[in-house]
């Protein structure tokens, strides 16, 4: 009674368009104006964006990725042969550090669209809806 009903989002694709650092209402505008910087709204289809509230989740979820590639890495190469500890300075501390860097806009992206899927902190309350 009287209570707004929300529209049915469909998670998935707002992950996936989120992934892809795209708006996850409409797939085409951008998602950041920056780095990691999420774009106030979006310039295609006018979707507020500013509202998530991704926090510390993204850059866990790259550790925890990235953390499991190198210890898999690390591992497959112990068990093929010996390997020189410098090999290990001079390959995986720079994959330590690229590699979440590169990963981060697409994980926040992702959550980015989660959140808007399920029409969390905001999303959903606005005139795009």
């Amino acid at each position: 009674m009287g209570t707004k009903s929300l529209e049915e989002r469909s998670v998935g694709q707002a992950i996936w368009r989120g992934t892809l650092c795209r708006c996850p209402h409409c797939g085409k505008g951008k998602l950041y104006r920056a780095y990691l910087k999420v774009a106030d709204e979006c310039n295609v289809c006018g979707e507020q964006l500013n509202l998530h509230r991704a926090d510390d989740f993204p850059p866990y979820i790259a550790i925890t990725i990235v953390g499991h590639i190198l210890i898999l890495a690390m591992m497959h190469m112990e068990m093929v042969g010996q390997v020189n500890p410098l090999t290990y300075l001079y390959t995986m501390v720079p994959l330590a550090v690229i590699l979440p860097l590169a990963l981060l806009p697409s994980i926040k992206g992702a959550i980015v669209g989660l959140q808007w899927a399920n029409h969390m902190y905001g999303f959903g309350t606005g005139q795009s809806d």
